[in-house]
């Protein structure tokens, strides 16, 4: 612990990882304010009557178009300098979010909320990709793993303190998503502001790889995108990471729709009380993203990104049931910070391994497609827990196909851990 809290001193001194860092947090920070605000307005709305099949039916229509333009997206990322996509595409998402919170506001009809809501989405899956693909222009290889135990996880945590900021105004300074959706948008602002403090050619890609003109990049699309799948099938490693974390995401998806159920008609009466109790929840899931950020480096230094990637499968195996099966609010909040742990340990090998093995020039495609992965699993962990979950959240049957998930997601990683080595 010692060599990594010295590499860690390292990796804070070099002042265009600051630079990157402070924009992800910025960045991610407003992604919490933004995402609590469509909660509170979607779930948490006294006038709205929730039902899991409503939430299923919000995040297919925040995520899954993005999740079939999203490859050709990752073709873009690839051609456009990454500076510059965090510079637009921040003020980008602060204009959006402020458009959704005018509707809001006006109590516009619920199909032009969501198509703002999902052009935010949109832009973020670009500014995410683009962060992790500049990564390795700021960090060398030997700390790579640090960099991404911290990065990430910093800006899930950055995440997590905005959705905490949002809910606090939300519950005590103005009873309105409109308010906490222009705080979103503030935050937007400022981290495309910070990015203009690094150098527009510093994040790569190569200057013969910038195409600075639009229609020159999408008529490279499709052909961009098969390379980007047939280099991804060459790297037998990153691709079993990728398909491993996109199952435990899966399994995450449906216990989160299940936990805001349980908050909003199980364990509360008033939508104010769930709203704090959902706030609680993802307070100790970020507790366990910053847990897996100082506990995964060592880790992975002793059990390589495989063995690490099982442990934590296995580990949600046994104690997701053991927690959830009670659908008691202690034994479930203990759960949460268990499986933000979980989670964010096996992101951090997997980011590590997908850096390291994919070539720079395809890293915007590859972590496009790994974002797509993301998406496409919450939504059909979302649909799988509409069918399950009556009204009230509680499933015995869902809690015991998640951890069957989970195990079987540890038994192939240790099959196949040669391909880590």
């Amino acid at each position: 612990m010692p060599v990594v809290r010295d590499d860690l001193r390292v990796l804070l001194r070099l002042s265009d990882f600051r630079r990157l860092l402070a924009v992800r947090l910025l960045s991610q920070a407003a992604d919490g304010v933004f995402q609590v605000a469509l909660a509170a307005y979607v779930v948490f709305s006294p006038e709205k009557q929730t039902s899991p099949a409503a939430i299923a039916s919000a995040m297919a229509v925040l995520l899954l178009p993005y999740s079939v333009i999203g490859p050709f997206a990752g073709v873009l990322l690839d051609r456009w300098q990454r500076r510059q996509v965090f510079l637009y595409g921040n003020l980008l998402r602060a204009l959006l979010a402020s458009c959704t919170a005018l509707l809001i506001l006006a109590s516009g009809p619920d199909w032009l909320f969501y198509a703002s809501a999902l052009s935010v989405t949109a832009v973020n899956r670009f500014v995410l990709a683009g962060l992790s693909a500049a990564l390795p222009h700021v960090v060398d290889d030997d700390r790579l793993v640090l960099a991404n135990s911290l990065s990430p996880t910093a800006g899930t945590l950055a995440a997590t303190t905005g959705g905490g900021l949002a809910l606090l105004v939300r519950l005590t300074a103005a009873d309105s998503d409109a308010v906490v959706m222009l705080l979103g948008a503030v935050l937007y602002l400022g981290a495309a502001l910070t990015s203009l403090l690094m150098a527009r050619e510093l994040l790569g890609p190569a200057a013969a790889l910038v195409q600075p003109r639009l229609g020159a990049a999408l008529t490279s699309t499709v052909r961009g995108l098969a390379a980007g799948l047939r280099h991804l099938a060459e790297q037998r490693a990153a691709a079993r990471a990728l398909a491993a974390m996109t199952m435990m995401r899966f399994c995450y998806g449906a216990l989160t729709v299940m936990v805001l159920m349980l908050c909003r008609y199980a364990w509360t009466e008033r939508e104010s009380d769930g709203l704090a109790l959902l706030g609680l929840a993802l307070a100790l899931s970020g507790a366990g993203f910053f847990t897996a950020a100082v506990l995964t480096p060592w880790a992975v230094g002793r059990l390589g990104p495989s063995g690490w990637m099982t442990v934590c499968a296995g580990t949600a195996a046994i104690l997701e049931p053991a927690l959830g099966l009670a659908f008691a609010p202690v034994p479930l909040l203990i759960a949460a910070f268990i499986l933000g742990l979980i989670t964010q340990g096996a992101k951090i090998a997997t980011d590590t391994v997908v850096q390291t093995a994919v070539d720079d020039e395809f890293r915007g495609r590859v972590f496009s497609l790994y974002d797509v992965l993301f998406n496409v699993a919450f939504v059909g962990a979302a649909a799988v827990a509409a069918l399950m979950l009556p009204p009230d959240g509680r499933s015995a049957p869902l809690v015991v196909t998640v951890a069957i998930l989970y195990a079987v997601t540890a038994v192939t990683l240790i099959r196949g851990r040669r391909c880590f080595t």
